[in-house]
């Protein structure tokens, strides 16, 4: 992939501008333009909510609701409140239950009427029984009611989302097809990518201490450890390839960590905050996607599929649909220890050239352009 220059890509988070809406013509609170609801926390994996908040803050005021906190008793009815940009504030309920945020939020504002809420998760559609929104946004990046642990009154709650919904958005093309059904207004933004920072790891050459120890060739993988990664694949795989290093970056959430494969070619290097990414990626000589196929996987559109390309790296994945459906002519796939082997032989003795497949995806795929199309899709909405 030649030089790419990325000098104009990136504007000030600081600025105010409304695009939207000119707030002096509503009777809208002027404290916030968008009330966002959500089920990770902001210091959480850097994903898809983060990456579409920090680009809208360069517009919009927003103002982040997470998920009750554990709270000690003088806390309790409170929010925690932090400040990560000037436009960009997270409050974290001390309460029981998400039922009791609308009436503690009605207590912090000035206001029960906005004029945008956006959620990522339909377990918080309480709120809508006490605030008032010109418009909703419900931004689908996972099925969770498939996911290990998921509250049982999701699949009615998010029905009831998808009814109230003026805008759907999803993560991907599988679950474009399960919400379309439900809300006709549902526009599909796969995952993007901020392709200037992943594509820094093609010029790193000095790796992270604690990667940097273990054995090359390297096999690696950022992202969450939980239900969603085939473990026994993992396993199988290191068995037979005892001279590769697998590399496993993340935090190992909703899974017993006595479950983790221990051998001395699996290394476990915990999560990592996303800036120091680029040069860990770069210590890999191979990327992967060990992706369980089963319920929770099933709707998924990794992020990392595109930062691993900005990258550069060859990819080996499991058979996940979205990324069959989209990458089949430059992803390897496999179903079992002895595919993975398999691909991993294949791709050090073959010197194909990924790059110009991997430019002509990310040419069309940035946060950017996922941001600028979701903002023209409200604009068209509130003209209506």
């Amino acid at each position: 992939m030649e030089k790419r220059d990325f000098s104009n890509s990136v504007e000030s988070t600081t600025s105010i501008v409304n695009p939207l809406y000119n707030l002096n013509s509503f009777s809208f609170n002027n404290e916030y333009d968008i009330i966002l609801f959500c089920h990770l926390r902001w210091e959480f994996v850097f994903q898809r909510p983060q990456h579409i908040i920090t680009r809208l803050a360069r517009k919009y005021r927003i103002l982040i609701i997470e998920e009750p906190v554990p709270f000690r008793d003088e806390e309790e009815n409170t929010f925690i409140k932090k400040k990560i940009l000037p436009n960009i504030h997270v409050w974290q309920p001390c309460v029981k239950s998400i039922g009791d945020i609308p009436a503690l939020l009605k207590q912090q504002l000035s206001s029960i009427n906005f004029p945008i809420a956006w959620f990522y998760s339909a377990a918080f559609i309480p709120i809508l029984e006490v605030f008032k929104f010109d418009t909703i946004i419900y931004d689908c990046m996972d099925e969770l009611s498939l996911f290990k642990g998921a509250n049982k009154e999701i699949i009615e709650q998010e029905k009831k989302l998808l009814q109230k919904a003026d805008i759907v958005f999803t993560g991907g093309k599988s679950l474009y097809e399960s919400k379309n059904v439900h809300n006709s207004n549902t526009y599909c933004f796969r995952s993007s990518v901020d392709e200037e920072h992943f594509y820094r790891a093609t010029k790193i050459t000095k790796y992270p201490e604690d990667v940097a120890i273990t054995n090359s060739p390297r096999v690696g993988y950022y992202g969450v450890i939980d239900e969603r990664i085939d473990l026994q694949l993992l396993d199988e795989t290191a068995s037979k390839m005892p001279h590769i290093s697998f590399i496993m970056i993340g935090p190992v959430v909703k899974i017993n960590p006595s479950d983790l494969p221990i051998r001395d070619n699996i290394h476990f290097l915990g999560q990592k905050a996303y800036n120091l990414l680029p040069p860990y990626l770069a210590s890999f000589d191979i990327a992967m996607m060990p992706f369980a196929l089963n319920e929770s996987t099933r709707y998924i559109s990794p992020t990392k599929t595109l930062e691993y390309m900005a990258a550069e790296k060859p990819i080996i994945s499991t058979k996940v649909a979205d990324v069959v459906a989209d990458y089949s002519h430059c992803i390897r796939f496999i179903e079992n220890a002895d595919d993975f082997c398999n691909a991993i032989k294949e791709i050090f003795n073959d010197e194909a050239d990924l790059k110009a497949h991997y430019k002509d995806i990310l040419i069309n795929t940035s946060w950017e352009t996922t941001v600028d199309g979701m903002i023209n899709i409200i604009k068209q909405n509130i003209e209506k």
